[in-house]
């Protein structure tokens, strides 16, 4: 069990270096997609109390929401938006892709130091959250298609959802199913926002709003 979530746990990391390097807004939602769906496998290998309707309830909505509905609600913005490509971010992809083995350095040194009140399930629980934590933070940051933000903001909350599936022993369903409503409301609005925004000023860059005078 623990060499699956350990094969899950790297693919979260592969696919935060995916997004950091890919340009293609299309390719990006897929694999926030993926992710979506890793998250859902996670949540199911991660609980050892024998099937109840907590192991068959959570994973479900996760893949339902993260790596379907999520993505579908995206897809069809990008198709309104008309923009396929994430054009002349603040920070290059070819230095996003050198500075993200530097961070998981950071992210694996700071699991080491670490002490958490429960043991882990894996020795990876702790840097893949931090790290996919740190790459939502920085597509936030570094990019300015607004789509592209709310894909960071995604993978910032995947980060957490990590960290707290993954540690916590016992976790109340209506507090999580709470949690992915909110993400969802959230995206919801994002992806409302996004279309006005496009459809006022005929474009998406953030970075070009700064020179609005209220």
């Amino acid at each position: 069990m623990t060499n699956l979530v350990d094969t899950v746990l790297i693919l979260i990391i592969l696919t935060n270096l995916m997004l950091l390097g890919s340009s293609r807004l299309r390719t990006c939602i897929f694999v926030v997609a993926m992710q979506g769906i890793l998250l859902g496998a996670l949540a199911l290998l991660t609980e050892n109390s024998g099937l109840t309707i907590h192991l068959i309830l959570l994973p479900t909505v996760i893949i339902c929401l993260k790596g379907i509905i999520f993505p579908f609600l995206l897809f069809r913005t990008l198709r309104d938006l008309n923009v396929q490509h994430e054009v002349e971010p603040f920070v290059g992809y070819g230095t996003s892709l050198v500075l993200s083995p530097l961070v998981l350095v950071v992210c694996i040194w700071l699991g080491s130091q670490l002490s958490l009140p429960v043991e882990a399930i894996s020795s990876l629980v702790v840097p893949a959250a931090f790290f996919s934590i740190a790459c939502g933070l920085f597509l936030i940051i570094s990019r300015k298609k607004a789509l592209t933000q709310v894909l960071g903001y995604l993978v910032l909350e995947n980060g957490i959802y990590v960290f707290g599936v993954s540690i916590a022993t016992k976790q109340p369903v209506l507090v999580e199913l709470g949690i992915l409503l909110d993400v969802f409301v959230a995206i919801f609005v994002m992806g409302i926002a996004i279309y006005h925004i496009n459809r006022e000023f005929d474009h998406t860059d953030v970075d070009r709003l700064n020179k609005l005078k209220g």
